[in-house]
């Protein structure tokens, strides 16, 4: 039977120890932040609709963005104990200079939408944590006031190739001049993704005044406060534009740009070149070839061909076969420090992240962007330490076990076959066409058909792969999923 007695007050003093309120809210609110996704919720309560689903949302059904951020989800970390761990390292160099963490900010395009302070708080913050900080094309704030506030930190400026090619480079050449110290190229954006959150929104620069925004406007006061009071909201390197976002991205693209004209701008700039939105193994093996510094495995967030590859899924094949030739970069999907550890575990050099970046800066300006920080080199530190490990190059891919989710259908040899020679076959094809007459042209042109005809079979195929259930072993609610063995790992067999 327990005993009972009446506490005496030496007894009560220990727990009635009271903390002073902290009446600043912002910083109330950011310290109660413990996760990112705890900054993407203080982002979306302080956030105006359309602002927050621009950087919240993806493209067509957002089944990439499902899927990039499910694969970080599907690993298993294989720890080691019984190691001292004191002490660890979270740094290393990328491209030939040292970083305090192994990822940096990434080009986010109208980010004073989303925060009045926008890139100034991003560069600021990154420059204070020692990791790079990446402006893009479609930034609010111009390459020379990027500079000014990350003067002595790594500032690096994104590229999109535009259809006025004179322009595009006049603001590679002032990136140069300001001391910007990598090049991002984008490759994957030819056209403008289908971004419907934004279409149903009537996403515009800067934002329309409609019954609908000022009523979505009410509960965020302090928002449309900052917008009406400072600069106003424009692209720092375009003119005005009163159109749709997807509009102006549809007039600016150029969907004619090829690796003669990647080789080009490579020539042009003097510092490091990162290409970024590599999605195949077969355009890997032709930027090593090139011979860029880095690629970045991305397929932009998932914010322009829904369902495609997933980069983290990418990253191991990638960095076994080119690793030794450029740094593998990787992002999307990425929102803890966890998934960057498993990143660099699996042969990324560096990471970047972009939605968690915004979700602080829209949590709390720069602070906020501290805080995002934060978090992500405290998750990284202590997930090393979980692992055993006291430095980022003791990572490697086994302390990764990835598990199986989707596994493509087995591919019968003649249908792999057939699909390798299909561009050889298309060139042959053109170049007959080319060299023969009208007449000689409809014969191959008739001869294309039935290849053509050939590869909508071999779709038929795939489409009957698309619709077709998942199988129990990925189907997770009903058998958990399968461990992808060393041995698989190595082959590249399928799971």
């Amino acid at each position: 039977m327990v005993q009972r007695r009446i506490p005496k007050v030496r007894d009560l003093a220990p727990l009635m120890q009271f903390k002073a309120p902290d009446l600043q809210a912002k910083r109330r609110r950011l310290n109660a932040a413990l996760t990112i996704d705890d900054l993407r919720t203080i982002a979306k309560r302080r956030t105006p609709k359309a602002a927050f689903d621009y950087t919240e949302g993806a493209a067509e059904a957002e089944i990439s963005l499902q899927r990039a951020r499910q694969a970080f989800q599907d690993i298993q970390f294989n720890p080691a104990i019984l190691r001292d761990v004191s002490t660890v390292s979270t740094g290393w160099d990328v491209l030939g200079a040292p970083v305090s963490l192994p990822f940096g900010i990434a080009p986010t395009g109208f980010t004073r939408m989303m925060q009045t302070e926008g890139e100034i708080a991003g560069a600021g913050a990154a420059g204070a944590a020692g990791i790079p900080f990446s402006l893009s094309t479609m930034g609010t704030t111009a390459i020379e006031d990027v500079k000014k506030a990350n003067p002595t930190g790594r500032n690096w400026f994104q590229l999109y190739m535009w259809k006025d090619r004179p322009r595009s480079m006049a603001l590679v050449e002032r990136a140069a001049a300001a001391g910007f110290d990598t090049l991002l190229v984008t490759v994957d954006v030819p056209v403008a993704g289908a971004r419907l959150r934004d279409k149903r929104n009537g996403f515009s620069i800067p934002p329309q005044l409609t019954p609908g925004t000022v009523i979505n406007a009410l509960p965020r006061p302090e928002w449309w406060i900052n917008f009406l009071t400072t600069e106003p909201l424009s692209f720092a390197s375009l003119d005005r534009w009163s159109g749709t976002v997807g509009e102006l991205l549809d007039t600016m693209f150029d969907p004619t740009v090829t690796f003669e004209d990647l080789e080009w701008i490579k020539e042009q700039w003097p510092g490091k070149i990162v290409v970024k939105g590599v999605q195949s193994m077969g355009d890997a093996q032709r930027l090593a070839e090139l011979g860029v510094d880095a690629i970045t495995l991305s397929n932009h967030g998932g914010r322009q061909l829904d369902r495609a590859p997933i980069p983290f899924h990418l990253l191991p094949d990638v960095a076994r076969e080119f690793g030794s030739e450029y740094e593998v970069h990787l992002d999307t999907g990425i929102m803890s420090g966890a998934d960057i550890v498993a990143s660099v575990a699996l042969g990324a050099r560096f990471t970047l992240v972009g939605r968690a970046y915004l979700y602080g800066l829209m949590a709390g300006g720069r602070e906020g962007v501290d805080r995002m920080i934060g978090i992500l080199g405290e998750q990284i530190s202590r997930t090393m330490r979980l692992l055993g490990v006291n430095s980022l190059e003791e990572l490697n891919p086994s302390h990764v076990t990835q598990l199986e989710r989707l596994a493509p259908r087995a591919v019968s040899p003649a249908v792999a076959a057939a699909a390798s020679a299909a561009p050889e076959r298309a060139r042959a094809v053109k170049a007959r066409s080319g060299a023969a007459g009208a007449g000689a042209g409809a014969s191959s042109a008739g001869s294309s058909g039935s290849g053509a005809s050939g590869a909508g079979a071999s779709g038929s195929g795939a489409s009957a792969a698309a619709s077709k259930p998942a199988t129990s072993t990925t189907n997770t609610a009903r058998k958990p999923a399968k461990p992808v063995t060393a041995a698989e790992a190595a082959t590249g067999a399928d799971a």
